[in-house]
């Protein structure tokens, strides 16, 4: 089982990953230039998605003709024909860097290329993915989505401008925001989890949960735009090191077969994947509460009830049916997410508990206060304890399935 933080003895490894961060309102503009030049960027291809293009070639301009190349077939989930092209294109710019202006996708795309290419990345967000400070790669191919880690994948630099944010509309902030806000809850009980990473976990919530209600009722204003960047940040910065679980299996198995909005995937699926572990860690259901309580004005009963209120209360989406899955196949994807899961989720974890937290999901079913979930699992159908000594019985069954994030 994982190591989880406030749930047992501390021990811990903790590895800090490099890379120079500069954040600022403004600091694309005024800043990226000399960033570049003083890491020696000399051939650059500049990666951006086509919505993005005129900001993209805005900040590229004062470059000149360090931009050697132009790479624009930007999917989301990286389509693994899409990591092929890119690679081809900085192979025929003969390019040193990589300068990725754009959301998660883009991010994404800069990394299948890096990996084959040899070239560092330079990465200026627009959105709250978090993906620009992890080393962490996807690429889907017949709808099958594999993930990993690879330090060449790790961008050396990243440009934070909050001020490119302001364009984006409430359907996108939430999301993007919860999405941000999935790696900061997967970083308490992951592989990797610490206390470092805890306290950075602590602080991009509170960041992420004050910052997505002022940005949703204030799109322009300074102070919810740079809170949510800065929560992203952390989340991801914490997601690295930490890793990922059980929540990021199930979204990567959805978004691989269904091709579903990666952001809004994450969304959905927090809440219900929080309330199945909640339980079993009752420190960090706490801490994440607490958290939570900087965007609302109640106290929540538990931290995934916290965390569905908020989303309700900026207008996410709270199930998988409105953001397009078919209800058929819940099981054959509940199979497909064990196939490849970890055997260190907090509790143990069968097909039949994957279907349940999928039907709560698409049907987006508020979660129980926390003491109704503690219940549930201490005492069993039968109130003897029956559920939590079925789940110590399932728990050598999944001990030699693998996770591959």
């Amino acid at each position: 089982m994982a190591h989880v933080v406030g749930e047992s003895a501390m021990a811990f490894a903790y590895r800090a990953l490099p890379g120079r961060v500069r954040f600022g309102w403004g600091a694309s503009a005024d800043h990226l230039v000399e960033e570049l030049e003083a890491a020696g960027a000399t051939r650059i291809l500049l990666v951006h998605a086509e919505a993005e293009r005129e900001l993209a070639e805005r900040l590229a301009r004062p470059l000149g003709d360090a931009v050697v190349g132009t790479f624009t077939d930007v999917r989301q989930h990286v389509p693994v024909d899409v990591a092929h092209a890119g690679r081809r294109a900085a192979a025929a710019s003969g390019a040193d860097w990589i300068l990725s202006v754009g959301g998660g996708s883009t991010t994404g795309a800069a990394k299948a290329i890096a990996r084959e290419a040899g070239v560092q990345i330079a990465a200026v967000p627009t959105t709250y993915a978090g993906s620009e400070m992890t080393p962490v790669w996807g690429m889907t191919e017949d709808g099958v989505k594999q993930t990993g880690r690879d330090m060449r994948e790790l961008p050396s630099l990243v440009v934070y401008d909050p001020e490119l944010t302001t364009s984006l509309p409430a359907a996108v902030t939430g999301p993007s925001a919860f999405n941000a806000m999935a790696h900061c809850v997967a970083s308490y009980t992951a592989p990797g989890a610490n206390p470092i990473t805890a306290l950075v976990t602590d602080e991009g919530i509170r960041a992420l949960s004050a910052g997505v209600v002022r940005a949703t009722h204030d799109p322009f204003g300074r102070e919810g735009r740079e809170l949510l960047l800065y929560g992203a940040h952390l989340a991801g910065s914490a997601f690295a090191v930490a890793g990922s679980g059980l929540h990021h299996r199930i979204c990567h198995v959805l978004g691989g077969r269904y091709d579903l909005p990666h952001a809004a995937t994450h969304t959905v699926v927090l809440p219900q994947v929080l309330a199945f572990n909640e339980a079993a860690t009752p420190g960090v259901a706490t801490r994440i509460r607490f958290a939570v309580s900087a965007g609302l004005e109640t106290f929540s009963a538990g931290a995934a009830q916290a965390v569905f209120e908020l989303i309700e209360s900026v207008g996410g989406p709270l199930s998988l049916a409105e953001i397009g899955m078919p209800r058929a196949q819940l099981r054959a994807v509940a199979e497909s997410v064990i196939a490849g899961l970890r055997a260190d989720n907090p509790r143990p974890v069968s097909v039949g508990d994957v279907v349940s937290i999928l039907e709560a999901a698409y049907e987006g079913v508020k979660p129980p206060a926390y003491h109704e979930a503690h219940g549930r699992l201490r005492q069993g159908a039968d109130g003897t304890g029956a559920a939590a000594r079925a789940g110590d019985d399932r728990r050598d069954d999944t001990r030699g399935l693998t996770d591959d994030r």
